[in-house]
């Protein structure tokens, strides 16, 4: 009887243990959890400093929210510059895309957030990627009339006769899907003289300065023609 009472204390005990092993351990992953909400939060609101003491407790730098977007997509939305620079720097991923197809790159190069984007170009920025459109971060950016995005990307050295899902390439976009101002003349003229093919058309067969005389984008069409 002693040998089975000995026996189902052992057991007894093993449990316990098992048990607090288990407690410890949803405890830590609680944490942890816990750490990674905050430098998604952090991110948002530019919180450097929180964002630094995370990392050095361990915190994954590319930890993603429910939408796929890493902290450092979460800050280049805001356009955190520092905080971005702090997660950069850190080694998150520039190219790491959430579940619409951006990334820290092609969200900056769309929305013109030129500090963050020559950012992600001097760590790795992949300027063949793609957005849920099809199309690389130069064409947004040329039919938002973000002149220096333009300049920029194109100096990097990105394809300027890209055609997207659409059929549009940068320069079909600066004209059908702008007015015609002097920020989009502007981006017509870089493409230009970056050596953008003039006769490509869209998917009915009409090209950029067919598109700008039909709109009476008189600019446009003068540097087209010259």
């Amino acid at each position: 009887m002693a040998y089975i009472f000995s026996g189902r204390t052992i057991f007894r005990n093993a449990l316990l243990i098992a048990g607090l092993i288990l407690t410890l351990t949803g405890v830590a992953m609680s944490a942890s959890g816990s750490n990674e909400r905050k430098l998604l939060e952090a991110a948002a609101s530019g919180d450097v400093a929180t964002i630094q003491t995370l990392l050095k407790t361990g915190v994954n730098v590319d930890t993603r929210n429910d939408h796929r977007q890493t902290a450092l997509l979460v800050a280049t939305h805001n356009n955190q510059v520092e905080t971005a620079k702090a997660l950069i720097d850190a080694g998150a991923d520039v190219n790491a895309k959430d579940m619409i197809q951006d990334s820290p790159y092609l969200y900056a190069g769309a929305r013109g957030h030129l500090e963050i984007l020559k950012m992600t170009l001097s760590h790795g920025a992949d300027l063949k990627s793609t957005n849920r459109f099809g199309g690389t971060a130069l064409i947004p950016a040329s039919e938002r009339g973000h002149v220096e995005t333009v300049r920029t990307l194109i100096e990097a050295g990105i394809n300027v006769d890209y055609i997207n899902r659409l059929g549009w390439t940068a320069l079909i976009e600066a004209v059908i899907l702008s007015d015609g101002g002097p920020e989009h003349v502007e981006i017509v003229k870089l493409l230009k003289a970056a050596g953008a093919n003039l006769s490509i058309t869209d998917n009915e067969g009409v090209n950029a300065l067919e598109h700008a005389k039909k709109r009476g984008f008189t600019e446009i069409v003068a540097v087209l023609e010259n």
